[in-house]
């Protein structure tokens, strides 16, 4: 039985990508959701599925990032609300995309074409020097959006932080604790809303509650069983990697 996965921020665009699938390909069998790249490259490496259908756009990791961190373990079908630089990119590689709101006659082209792939046992394509330049077309509309400083408020005090100064982000329920070298603080924002903002190449998330400045880690260990702590340059905290970012690391 062939096997997928569906990864969206928004939930309307996986309900409806789930229903038109299920009429477009029965036998498919969807054995996951995620609502961002975290969820999604955990749902890859826990479900081995053949076909992992990315939104190209979600907080933290992008469905770039996570076909970066899978390539090769599972053929790959973007979604995108990204019109014709999107598609340029695409037709010049051995992958698909589908073009939100997504249409059923080109969803039906996608699953022939994967049908194809699968029932030929296809390898699924190495992706990286695509998703490269389509991450670099991308690039400049994500740059507008991101933060520059950070304000939080501690009693009557408001402090500011660069975002250069931020060596990491904590999840901390509803709020996000902010710690630079010499002071933290926590701000009124969940770490997924936070993770929009950021500069994922500077900012590099290394658990489901833990984003990181790349360039503040000092060194990271693997312990006997596999399990990795990072440290940091002018902090005494150890940060704990998870397994679905363990790629990060793996040029150890």
């Amino acid at each position: 039985m062939t096997t997928a996965i569906i990864a969206d921020d928004e939930d309307l665009p996986r309900a409806e990508l789930r229903r038109m699938l299920a009429q477009a390909w029965p036998a498919l069998q969807i054995v996951a959701e995620a609502e961002h790249g975290a969820d999604a490259l955990e749902a890859i490496q826990q479900h081995r599925p053949d076909i992992a259908f990315l939104d190209i756009r979600m907080p933290g990791l992008s469905g770039l990032d996570v076909a970066n961190a899978v390539n090769g373990q599972c053929h790959t079908v973007f979604t995108t609300a990204y019109d014709s630089y999107a598609i340029d990119a695409f037709n010049a590689g051995a992958l698909d995309y589908l073009l939100k709101p997504i249409n059923p006659e080109r969803l039906a082209q996608a699953v022939e074409r994967l049908q194809e792939r699968v029932a030929a046992a296809l390898p699924a394509p190495d992706l990286s020097q695509l998703m490269a330049e389509l991450d670099k077309r991308l690039r400049p509309a994500e740059e507008a959006k991101r933060i520059r400083w950070i304000s939080a408020s501690v009693g009557d005090t408001i402090k500011l932080f660069p975002i250069e100064q931020v060596l990491f982000f904590e999840s901390d329920e509803k709020y996000t604790r902010v710690v630079c070298v010499d002071d933290e603080a926590h701000v009124r924002k969940p770490l997924k809303e936070m993770i929009a903002g950021l500069d994922m190449e500077q900012f590099w998330q290394i658990h489901r509650g833990t984003v990181v400045r790349a360039d503040a880690i000092a060194r990271a260990r693997r312990d006997e069983l596999g399990r990795i702590t990072v440290e940091l340059r002018g902090h005494a905290a150890v940060l704990k990697v998870s397994q679905a970012y363990a790629w990060r690391f793996k040029a150890m």
